[in-house]
């Protein structure tokens, strides 16, 4: 049976005033999010907004023949579906789950109610797709300038960032295809961070041992993303 969590663990959920809460409240659904669930694909209408408590999601940009690289990450401080009220309507992008936990939905047509109210829930969701811009513009930069064991470092603190504990349950396949690398590259990388005393990796779970020196280890770009979603986002939101 599955545990009915606070709605306003979410970040975005526990910024909003009063009023605005009371009438989004009743229409709340609790959802399970399983490993590989996708949420939103390329070019398809979105049906609901997802809120994610304690799953993480991965924002990928697919490849016509398949190949796919992240280009952001939504976890317990964010929403899923920004194009619903960015006005595209859909996206290029699709939304898959990568770490397994449970958010809340809300329906796009209310949503988008909201948003056009031109309110306090418009500000908010702005300053938040502007985070998440920066996200992803670094992401682009770290990936065409940074090692690849940098990169790894970076994503594991965006992760972590998103998460309760110090522990992900990640294949090496899936990180490699979530960076858009060769598995046998994030081997190698992860291999190297194990070296270091910085994690520990076996059997698909990665223990973060020491979240400083990983930190230290990664490039500019995690705390770049974290200082911007600092600057932007009220205390409740921030990671």
């Amino acid at each position: 049976m599955t545990t009915t969590l606070d709605p306003k663990k979410n970040h975005l959920l526990a910024a909003l005033p009063d009023a605005e809460w009371q009438r989004w409240k009743p229409q709340l659904e609790q959802v399970e999010m399983p490993l590989g669930l996708v949420l939103s694909e390329s070019g398809r209408s979105l049906t609901h907004v997802y809120f994610p408590i304690t799953a993480i999601v991965s924002l990928l940009y697919v490849m016509e023949n398949g190949a796919s690289a992240e280009i952001a990450v939504v976890g317990k401080e964010g929403i899923v579906g920004i194009s619903l009220f960015m006005g595209g309507g859909t996206t290029p992008s699709r939304a898959v789950v990568q770490s397994a936990g449970i958010g809340v939905r809300l329906k796009a047509r209310m949503m988008l109610d909201e948003f056009n109210r031109a309110g306090p829930v418009m500000h908010l969701l702005l300053r938040y797709t502007q985070s998440l811009i920066t996200q992803m513009a670094q992401t682009a930069a770290c990936n065409r300038h940074h090692t690849l064991d940098q990169q790894l470092c970076r994503w594991l603190l965006l992760s972590l960032d998103r998460l309760e504990g110090n522990e992900l349950v990640m294949t090496q396949e899936l990180i490699a295809n979530m960076l858009g690398v060769r598995r046998e590259g994030v081997t190698e990388a992860a291999l190297k961070l194990q070296e270091s005393g910085l994690i520990r990796y076996a059997r698909g779970h990665i223990t973060v041992l020491d979240r400083a020196g990983l930190e230290k280890r990664s490039c500019e770009c995690y705390a770049v993303v974290k200082k911007e979603s600092d600057r932007l986002l009220p205390d409740r939101l921030a990671i």
